[in-house]
């Protein structure tokens, strides 16, 4: 019993602590949007990523052989298309919205493997799922006479992560998470690559520009913080997967919420981005929904959180 409290303990400090790594680390992408390129960045940063997890399998820490190609590459498709709009919208919303719209991900998973899957789902998670759209409406505060299409963007990358998680449980099972990592970044490295070859490229300096220019200068202080963004990402996976490894997934998935509140504290740090009372109390709805959903799961490795996969 001790010893279970131990790992308990343990895979909370784990998944916290990747959440803390994250949280910090993606408070400094404003330094890379001013001047560089979405596409360049996705591009420069999977090549870092599969570069390193390459020699981790030559040192023999694992294997980079798929046992089902086309499955981790479609698992891959979608979970990249969700990180490229989660970076993408980093250059023109607080990162607080935008984590909250990723974390919208367990309701629109819980709705695809209720719609899609036949599975069967109680009152308390469709009441969950009603609470955690509310909370992320709370959080992106559309105003009817001024709508931004482009405040709800977070939440179709909340959609297309779901998709991805059902996709890992239904297409991947068995693969490592070694596999799967590279499978994510270098689908995301081959969509910076599509993005600067084929976009024309307009030029608009600051950080607007930042989805629409296809290259930026890759002096110095952009490989710096393009390097750290890259280790940051691995080092809060790593933890994040640790933290399943040693505890329950339902229990967990709770703790990935910590994001939220890490992610709004830099950004108010570093950025004096300060997150109104209303938004703070959607996205405590949007956690609320999310432990409901992944503790009354009778498949929590299915249901629960996203798993920061950046």
């Amino acid at each position: 019993m001790q010893d279970a409290a131990v790992k308990s303990g343990l895979a909370a400090l784990c998944a916290v602590s990747g959440m803390a790594a994250l949280g910090l680390t993606d408070n400094f992408v404003p330094f890379i949007t001013e001047r560089g390129s979405l596409w360049q960045f996705h591009f420069v940063r999977g090549v870092m990523a599969v570069a390193f997890l390459m020699v981790l399998a030559v040192l023999g820490f694992g294997i980079l052989r798929p046992r089902r190609f086309w499955a981790v590459a479609g698992r891959s498709l979608f979970q990249a298309g969700a990180m490229l709009i989660y970076f993408g919208c980093l250059a023109f919303l607080p990162i607080g919205v935008v984590v909250a719209g990723l974390f919208t991900s367990p309701l629109f998973v819980l709705m695809i493997s209720a719609l899609f899957q036949g599975k069967r789902v109680g009152p308390w998670r469709w009441g969950a799922v009603v609470v955690g759209f509310a909370g992320a409406l709370m959080v992106i505060r559309p105003n009817p006479s001024d709508l931004d299409p482009i405040a709800f963007l977070p939440l179709l990358a909340g959609g297309l992560y779901a998709i991805g998680a059902v996709a890992t449980r239904a297409w991947c099972e068995g693969e490592s998470t070694m596999v799967m990592t590279a499978g994510f970044f270098g689908m995301l490295a081959v969509m910076g690559a599509i993005g600067v070859l084929l976009l024309p490229g307009a030029e608009v300096t600051g950080a607007e520009g930042f989805v629409s220019r296809t290259w930026g200068p890759l002096d110095g202080p952009m490989w710096f913080w393009i390097a750290v963004q890259a280790a940051g990402s691995l080092v809060g996976i790593g933890l994040l997967v640790r933290g399943y490894q040693l505890g329950e997934a339902g229990h967990v998935a709770i703790f990935e919420y910590s994001l939220l509140i890490f992610a709004s504290f830099w950004a108010y740090v570093l950025w004096d981005q300060q997150v109104p009372p209303l938004a703070f109390a959607g996205m405590a709805l949007i956690a609320l929904a999310g432990a409901v959903i992944a503790l009354r799961s009778e498949e929590p490795s299915t249901l629960r959180a996203p798993e920061a996969v950046e």
